[in-house]
């Protein structure tokens, strides 16, 4: 039986022990770090919003790249002088790090038990443990879970757009990636579970939904009373946008080898599905994605591109790009700007290589293209997609788009900020509209990263505004 969702937040409780989580990484480290306070407050915990308050810390990690990862070391450090300051403070780390490190972190004086992505039920034993016997680990891998039956706590500061994970793990192994070693194979979670939580998250007033999963587009559930019977990630798509023609939906990550047409003929058959789609091409020569194993070539990563804007012609398309991976030359660079100036992307996520231990890159093959080079070939590709940047969004100067309103401006409280459909961010003067609204805005200029508009005319005020407090902590970057 599947459980019914409650919508839950946060309500803080000075008489409970305090919880503080910091959370870095990806949308799916939110999407934990929610159960993570769910397993925690159902416990009797409650969250805090300043660390000085708290009795047990919490940090989500992530492994991706090697920096992501020193600065988990130097908050350790910092939360072992607090931990000088109130003895009793506790010290969790979670998530993809716990994975990958779990005795070196257990070794830190300021650690107190080190809990891996699918660990999570196991919390509230596991903080009585500490404090009846000491430290505590435990990172096994559980091919089975989804904690599809948990009703994340929301804990995002503006109640309009939530996450929901619809699967774990990956089973990709791209030769650079340490996800399927911190994260293990994938798993789909029961598509009843995932209508449930989102029919929930509409009648508590969320506009604005995103699937994920480290590849959504492998989603396969199969009944296991009935094995004939399979969703699909275009089914389950359609399943939720028929939830309610007002609720949006987007999707992230999907995986270009894995990215079907039936995908697409789904998001052009209803409206309320975002036409932005996030397509990681990583490089644009064969030779280097050979090496990355990624399953695809440049010509065939071209064909889904083409694909996706024959069927869908106004889909913006974003990529993410890695410079100087293994044996790189100058002419496999030049091959990753040429697709850069074949596709024109809209938007890119670009890194610089970083060596992860025991993937197949740092087992096989030499870290040999020199730091400098590195720097050198990410700036050139920065600047190109800058470039583009500005001429996809000086291309929407003059149009209208439907924008929903999810919060003040960071710059100024008399505008607001919020995505098109085709999740470019819209800065606006706020009117008498409110956070929680569709309204159309007019562009009328823009930055490589910014729309900048006006409210043409309002669509849809929002009917229910959530007060919710931003307990979630992603530290700055």
């Amino acid at each position: 039986m599947t459980k019914k969702f409650h919508t839950v937040r946060p309500i803080p409780n000075r008489q409970l022990p305090q919880l503080f989580i910091e959370t870095y990484g990806c949308q799916m480290n939110i999407a934990d770090s929610e159960v993570v306070v769910s397993v925690m407050q159902e416990a009797g915990f409650a969250l805090c919003d300043h660390i000085e308050q708290a009795d047990i810390i919490f940090v989500n990690t992530c492994s991706i790249r090697d920096n992501a990862e020193q600065r988990i070391w130097g908050r350790l450090n910092l939360f072992l002088q607090y931990k000088k300051k109130k003895p009793s403070l506790k010290v969790g780390v979670l998530g993809c790090m716990a994975e990958r490190l779990k005795e070196e972190l257990l070794s830190h004086n300021a650690v107190d038990l080190v809990v891996g992505p699918d660990s999570y039920r196991l919390l509230p034993k596991l903080i009585e443990a500490v404090t009846h016997t000491g430290k505590q680990i435990e990172t096994h891998f559980n091919p089975e879970e989804t904690y599809a039956d948990i009703s994340p706590v929301r804990i995002d500061p503006n109640g309009v757009s939530a996450f929901v994970s619809i699967m774990r793990g990956c089973n990709n192994l791209c030769a650079y990636c340490v996800v399927p070693f911190v994260r293990g194979r994938e798993r789909s979670r029961n598509p009843k579970s995932i209508e449930h939580e989102v029919t929930d998250l509409v009648a508590n007033g969320y506009r604005e939904v995103t699937l994920i999963g480290q590849n959504v587009n492998s989603y396969l559930w199969s009944d296991p009373n009935n094995p004939t019977e399979h969703v699909n990630f275009a089914q389950l798509l359609e399943i939720i946008a028929l939830i309610d023609p007002k609720l949006r939906v987007r999707f992230a990550t999907s995986h270009p080898k894995d990215m079907s047409k039936g995908v697409l003929y789904t998001m052009a058959m209803y409206p309320n599905i975002c036409h932005h789609i996030h397509l990681p091409a990583q490089s644009g020569s064969d030779h280097i994605l050979k090496l990355m194993n990624r399953k695809y070539t440049r010509e065939e990563y071209l064909l889904r591109t083409k694909a996706i804007l024959q069927i869908l012609p106004n889909c913006s398309i974003s990529t993410d790009f890695i410079a100087g991976f293994c044996d790189e030359t100058a002419e496999d660079h030049a091959q990753t700007l040429s697709l850069m100036q074949e596709v024109r992307f809209d938007q890119a996520f670009m890194f610089q290589y970083s060596e992860r231990p025991n993937t197949k890159a740092a087992n096989t093959y030499r870290d040999n293209v020199p730091e400098e080079i590195k720097t050198q070939r990410l700036n050139e590709i920065i600047t190109l997609q800058n470039q583009l940047s500005l001429e996809s969004n000086q291309r929407d100067v003059g149009k209208t788009f439907e924008v929903l309103v999810e919060g003040l401006s960071k710059r100024s409280d008399q505008h607001f900020f919020g995505r098109t459909p085709q999740n470019k961010v819209c800065v606006f003067p706020c009117g008498e509209s409110q956070i929680g609204a569709y309204v159309d805005v007019l562009v009328e200029s823009c930055t490589s990263a910014t729309l900048i508009g006006c409210i043409a005319h309002k669509v849809q005020n929002a009917t229910f505004l959530p007060h919710i407090r931003p307990f979630l902590h992603k530290p700055d970057k």
